[in-house]
């Protein structure tokens, strides 16, 4: 018995079409042919500084068991999917060219090299229809293709790490209308359902909600699909749930992450774990963003948080210069790494200068310069007074902190699933 593998990348769509709601859409009409699929089916995420691509960058995959004789098989699982992609896919849009990948076979240690690369690096077209000449997978581009690169490694990617995503589909007629979703069961359900849920809200930000006019209802993430069922019936909404399907993801684990040794190491494009220290005190640009120089013995990177990271800003700007840290997060087209989340190792002392107390009690004032202190309710004068270093308190730990579920990238692993927070 083989395996038939199908990876699908609606890549660049605008918000109105989702390429979850494509995987969903042909799993249902396989369906309804009685053809099942072997197990959960697969979101994956892709690198998140590549230049094209979906808004999450994500591709979907999933596997059919099939004995490789029967012909009639394979060329319905392949007439459905095709079918749908061109039905669905928003192909008047000039950044929407969806990619599509056919292969029967074993996944080899090759094509799992080529899924990491999709998400550590960027990958081109030609490097996709390489490896699927190499493996003998049939593709299929819709106009430019670009979205072949996300399938192959949709199908390729080896999860070590994984978690799972519940997501649920609106009426068309409702798309682009406010979601009517029962808030208060929201916070029920995370009550409930926390941390085998996770990111579900954000204060008074609810996350499962997209705020896109895309056929998502709401997306539920948890360590398992039990609790996702679970989660799903604590959920009251108001309106027509079309469908819903359980991906299997790489979402939320840190995949896209690499250890860099040291800061010289590192591209564009690209997501590190890279230790240093501040070279210089964070400062405020316009617009609220913070910035600070990390530097080790290689050389330095500028790091930022920005001004969607809201409340962590603030965590950033209590560093100073000298501090150590390790940072967790991807560095752009400017060049500049923005940064996900920060575990602080060492904090350097942080020292404040006062003026000498007189013996009476008073604190003393300058003299002029060179003058030492004087006291203005004794009149002592005391020539040879210097100020005193006095260190203050850090309000911060030698911890991790992590930016706000709003701000935080679908890769990027929140601490509440960090089991052994030493390791990282």
């Amino acid at each position: 018995m083989k395996y038939l593998y199908v990876g699908i990348d609606d890549t660049d769509s605008p918000d109105g079409m989702c390429t979850t709601y494509l995987g969903w859409k042909i799993i249902e009409e396989l369906k309804e042919n009685k053809i099942e699929i072997d197990g959960f089916p697969r979101l994956i995420r892709l690198n998140p500084f590549v230049r094209f691509k979906t808004r999450g960058n994500g591709a979907v995959s999933f596997r059919i068991a099939i004995d490789e004789k029967d012909t009639e098989k394979i060329d319905l699982v392949k007439k459905i999917v095709l079918k749908n992609i061109k039905e669905l896919s928003e192909l008047d849009c000039e950044n929407t060219n969806p990619g599509v990948v056919f292969y029967i076979g074993d996944i080899t240690e090759e094509m799992i090299n080529y899924s990491m690369k999709a998400i550590h690096s960027i990958l081109t077209i030609e490097d996709a229809e390489k490896l699927s000449n190499k493996i003998n997978a049939e593709i299929y581009k819709i106009k430019k293709g670009r979205g072949i690169i996300g399938s192959l490694a949709a199908i390729s990617c080896h999860l070590n790490d994984f978690t799972y995503e519940i997501l649920t589909y609106r009426s068309s007629k409702n798309y682009g209308k406010k979601r009517k979703i029962n808030k208060k069961s929201i916070y029920k359900m995370d009550e409930k359902t926390y941390p085998l849920t996770f990111e579900n809200i954000d204060g008074k930000y609810i996350a499962i909600e997209p705020h896109t006019s895309c056929p998502i209802l709401y997306g539920i993430r948890g360590e398992n699909m039990d609790i996702l069922k679970i989660a799903k019936d604590i959920v009251e909404v108001e309106e027509e749930i079309k469908g819903s399907i359980i991906y299997k993801t790489n979402q939320h684990t840190d995949i896209h992450i690499q250890k860099a040794d040291k800061i010289s190491n590192m591209e564009k494009y690209s997501c590190y774990s890279v230790s240093g220290y501040l070279k210089n005190d964070p400062h405020i640009i316009e617009g609220g963003h913070v910035f600070f120089t990390l530097k080790d013995e290689s050389g330095e990177i500028e790091a930022a948080a920005y001004e969607p990271t809201k409340n962590f800003r603030k965590i950033i700007k209590k560093l100073i210069k000298g501090d150590q840290i390790k940072l967790f997060g991807g560095i752009g087209c400017g060049g500049t790494f923005n940064i996900e989340k920060i575990k602080i190792l060492d904090l350097n002392k942080k020292i404040k200068y006062e003026n000498p107390k007189c013996h009476c009690g008073k604190k003393m004032t300058s003299a002029g310069l060179n003058k030492g202190f004087k006291c203005k309710k004794c009149g002592f004068k005391d020539p040879n007074g210097k100020k005193i270093a006095i260190e203050e308190e850090r309000d911060l730990e030698e911890k991790f902190y992590e930016t706000p579920v709003m701000a935080r990238r679908h890769l990027a692993k929140p601490l509440i699933r960090m089991k052994n927070l030493n390791d990282n």
